[in-house]
């Protein structure tokens, strides 16, 4: 098996995902905005021309982030990051959804239709007030996710799940692209704290934001 990787958000999530799991899953790290991703022979792996895309011992390619990781959860039970029972599932599969609507999606687009993201590969035109809306979007719903968290350990209560992990990423995204300040809501910055103190987290290595081609492992 291999993740063909960037230093991505959606890459990070995978990455994560398995480094909780204790999978040293290998990695094809490819470097953001050089273009290979758009051309073959990634674009056979998956003609969206985006990662991650997992390649199975099998032969097939899989994408999208969330895939990738429930296909790694059914490999690998042991330690749930879902769930263990169809009503935990349930309930991880729900804040997800939930997240990548309300927030991820919202920060995503707040950065990349401001005027620097249009250095981004493949670039867009800037949009400031779409981007001011979306940062807006973002932060109504960040404060609605404060008080729901608030008295809990992570997103889905008391277990550590997938839903937190997509939450960790763009959470940490919004910070680095100055749309959130970090500690300004209660609640989700005892959850930050908590997140990023994980075993997990502290040992997986940083990808290079940069120049060259890599690999390694999660």
């Amino acid at each position: 098996m291999k993740l063909y990787c960037s230093s991505d958000p959606h890459s990070r999530i995978v990455r994560i995902f398995a480094a909780e799991k204790g999978l040293g899953l290998p990695l094809q790290v490819i470097v953001n905005g050089s273009g290979e991703t758009r051309r073959g022979p990634h674009l056979e792996r998956n003609s969206f021309g985006q990662v991650p895309v997992l390649e199975t011992d099998e032969g097939a390619f899989f994408a999208e982030s969330t895939v990738i990781c429930e296909y790694l959860e059914e490999l690998n039970p042991a330690r749930p990051l879902i769930g263990a029972t169809p009503a935990e599932r349930a309930e991880c599969r729900m804040w997800v959804r939930r997240i990548d609507l309300n927030i991820c999606v919202p920060i995503h687009y707040g950065f990349r239709w401001t005027r620097s993201a249009s250095l981004e590969f493949p670039a867009v035109e800037p949009a400031p007030a779409a981007a001011a809306a979306m940062r807006a979007t973002a932060l109504s719903n960040l404060a609605w996710l404060d008080q729901q968290i608030a008295g809990q350990a992570f997103v889905c209560g008391d277990r550590f799940t997938l839903a937190d992990i997509v939450l960790l990423v763009f959470v940490e995204r919004g910070i680095a692209t100055g749309q959130i300040v970090e500690g300004d809501m209660p609640a989700l910055a005892r959850w930050l704290d908590e997140v990023r103190s994980r075993e997990a987290l502290q040992q997986m290595p940083d990808l290079a934001s940069g120049q060259q081609q890599l690999s390694g492992t999660v």
